[in-house]
């Protein structure tokens, strides 16, 4: 896997933000506007559709890591060959309201082809909040033994809140946070705890063991480039914030 060494480091360090436009996001005026945010914000890197011509719009915004998702693996091929840095199987948010499901098999299938095509560039894979916590888990571990540089969790989208304000937000984040406590204590590689994060939620991610997270409609669904600067700020002082603690017990 290659990396680019502030990436790497944000990894390292466990305060990793990556904004999401959206996987089946291909309105370039919007996906820019996400990018151009994600940059002056202070993200970590940034998630777009796998489309050569966003791939070329996001390329001329930022010098930012440009990951590029999908559900089709020759999608990547195309994207990478434009610029893209990585490539993520999901997010699988916007499938689940058309009734698409994704198991641990297709999954793992598209895991093992996307790798037989692309071996050298870094990939993160999404675990499906679909599945029970133990086989999340368990299809976590299968995974990384098929070449997942990157595992990411989700939940938050399909989460409906019974309350308002901050604990509607930890109610919402509550399956992806479940999941990045018990996948990151048992894979090698770094977690990325994504849907339904905030900022009152990101930190609790890193408490919970991920390397950073993942944000996309806490920020690409505001309506102004100010408001969506602002939301990448406050996500990114909200993860300098937190102190890790490592399983040794010291604390960085």
């Amino acid at each position: 896997m290659t990396m680019h060494n502030a990436l790497e480091n944000a990894f390292t360090n466990h305060c990793v933000l990556k904004i999401i436009s959206g996987l089946n996001n291909f309105n370039p005026e919007r996906v820019a506007a996400t990018v151009k945010a994600a940059d002056l914000g202070g993200a970590t890197f940034i998630d777009i559709a796998a489309d050569v011509s966003l791939v070329e719009i996001a390329k001329s915004l930022t010098n930012l890591p440009i990951c590029v998702s999908a559900v089709e693996p020759e999608k990547f091929v195309q994207s990478v060959k434009a610029g893209a840095d990585l490539i993520e199987i999901g997010n699988f948010d916007s499938f689940y309201a058309q009734g698409r499901r994704f198991e641990a098999s297709e999954v793992l299938a598209l895991t093992r082809e996307t790798r037989a095509l692309l071996p050298e560039v870094t990939l993160s894979v999404t675990v499906p909040h679909i599945l029970t916590l133990d086989k999340q888990v368990h299809l976590a571990e299968e995974l990384v033994k098929s070449g997942a540089d990157i595992i990411q969790t989700e939940g938050g989208i399909s989460t409906h809140p019974t309350h308002p304000g901050t604990l509607g937000l930890i109610e919402k984040a509550a399956p992806t946070l479940a999941a990045a406590y018990e996948i990151s204590r048992t894979v090698s590689v770094p977690v990325l705890c994504a849907s339904g994060i905030s900022n009152v939620t990101a930190p609790l991610a890193i408490a919970s063991g991920a390397a950073g997270v993942g944000v996309g409609s806490a920020v690409n669904q505001l309506n102004s480039e100010v408001a969506m600067v602002a939301a990448v700020r406050s996500l990114v002082e909200a993860l300098g914030t937190v102190e890790v603690m490592s399983f040794d017990g010291t604390v960085s």
